[in-house]
């Protein structure tokens, strides 16, 4: 089972890829990281950390569809460096304003919001990029895989985090995060693929978009995970935000247990990632798409109603893989259908409605939390999504075959 997992690093380019992820995913948790102590030491006002990731996130907006539009035109590879060149400049910038001490709670935000463009932006280039460096069969393991970087990235960044601001200040992350951008820069020199033509005509973001928009919604294995991803997003992701409230709050267990949970998450994840795929591979993708989902219906309950800090880390363990399990199955769902031509394209959109609704939902809960408390809310959380597999399952069947078919090429439709 282990050897159908790594099958992807045999390749590669895909391994060049993955391990420049892998050092961007660390540099990026370390200065989320020490961005939080900074606001937090010189605001003490929590508002502010809700700001900043308002500032991360709704960039996406505009940079998601842009990314896919550019990403289907242009050199994905250079995309990707254009863009961590980008970010390794607001990164610098924010490393040499507070070693200078000039750097403030606005100017951070404000350097949020170019890194927040300039990474949304990639994030189609990124994923749409993973068909092209290995086989067919194995893309699942592929998006599984990068999967695992980005929450091995959230495990060790937090650690290097935490040594750095011990031996220097926040300055010293925001420079190493910074060097990881041009890491990415320079080992994206090295990975090929196989050349795409390109369309000489001049770029028009809004028509292009609605063109990707248009083959999403008539290739059903590209609408169905497309929809069901923000249906997670806004029901059962909102749980991420909402740790620090359950730690802290509800089982009183403090900044270590908010540690403690974030953690199991990560490690969660990283199982996950690492042994589903090959689980799908002597079973179905599908049923494990399927078990994944009960699973992340199942263990966000039992994390609602842990009755302390070591069974929520306990029910995080489980709820991080099925978690990563249910979000790759989707990713890959929506890479094997999706036409080379608008991949980008499409799967822009994918991760526009990931971080559409995750914030919406989050914003609600935490609203919902005020008031009901935060063990009701993801009962509720758990209870919805139950509701809503169950609901599919009856009423549209055909959703999950379309869902877990793998055709025999991509599909070739294009919309008028």
């Amino acid at each position: 089972m282990a050897s159908a997992s790594f099958a992807p690093l045999r390749h590669r380019s895909f391994t060049l890829s993955l391990v420049s992820s892998l050092v961007s995913s660390t540099g990026t948790w370390m200065q989320t990281v020490a961005l939080g102590v900074f606001l937090t030491q010189t605001t003490h006002n929590p508002l502010w950390l809700g700001l900043i990731t308002v500032c991360a996130w709704t960039p996406a907006l505009i940079g998601s569809p842009l990314g896919g539009v550019i990403s289907d035109r242009w050199n994905r590879q250079r995309w990707i460096q254009f863009n961590n060149l980008v970010m390794a400049a607001t990164a610098s910038t924010l490393a040499v304003a507070q070693l200078m001490h000039h750097l403030t709670p606005s100017l951070a935000c404000y350097l949020a919001i170019v890194e927040g463009l300039s990474s949304s932006a990639s994030w189609a280039a990124w994923q749409s990029l993973l068909p092209d460096l290995v086989e067919r069969d194995e893309v699942l393991a592929a998006v599984s895989l990068s999967s695992a970087q980005f929450n091995l990235g959230r495990i060790i960044g937090p650690m290097l985090a935490g040594i750095a601001l011990a031996l220097g200040s926040p300055g010293l992350c925001f420079a190493l995060n910074a060097s990881s951008f041009v890491f990415v820069v320079i080992m994206f020199m090295f990975v090929r693929t196989t050349p795409r033509s390109t369309p000489k005509t001049p770029i028009r973001v809004w028509s292009e978009t609605v063109v990707g928009a248009r083959v999403a919604w008539s290739v059903k294995g590209c609408r169905f995970p497309i929809a069901a991803v923000g249906t997670v997003a806004l029901i059962a992701s909102p749980f991420i935000a909402l740790v620090p409230a359950m730690a802290i709050q509800t089982l009183h267990a403090g900044k270590v247990g908010t540690s403690w949970l974030v953690g199991a998450q990560g490690v969660g994840a990283v199982i996950g990632a690492l042994t589903l795929p090959a689980l799908a591979r002597r079973t179905s993708r599908l049923l494990v798409l399927q078990g994944s989902l009960v699973g992340v219906a199942i263990s966000l309950c039992a994390y609602g109603l842990a009755p302390n800090l070591a069974a929520a880390v306990v029910a995080l363990l489980v709820l991080g893989g099925a978690y990563v399990g249910s979000l790759t199955g989707l990713n890959a769902a929506v890479q094997l259908h999706a036409p080379r031509r608008e991949r980008s394209r499409i799967l822009s959109l994918y991760t526009l409605s990931l971080s559409l609704f995750y914030p919406l939902g989050a914003l609600v809960q935490a609203a919902l939390a005020r008031s009901w408390g935060v063990r009701s809310v993801t009962e509720g959380a758990a209870a919805a999504l139950v509701v809503v597999l169950v609901t599919v399952s009856l009423v549209g069947p055909g959703f999950w075959s379309e869902i877990g078919s793998t055709p025999d090429r991509p599909s070739v439709l294009l919309a008028e």
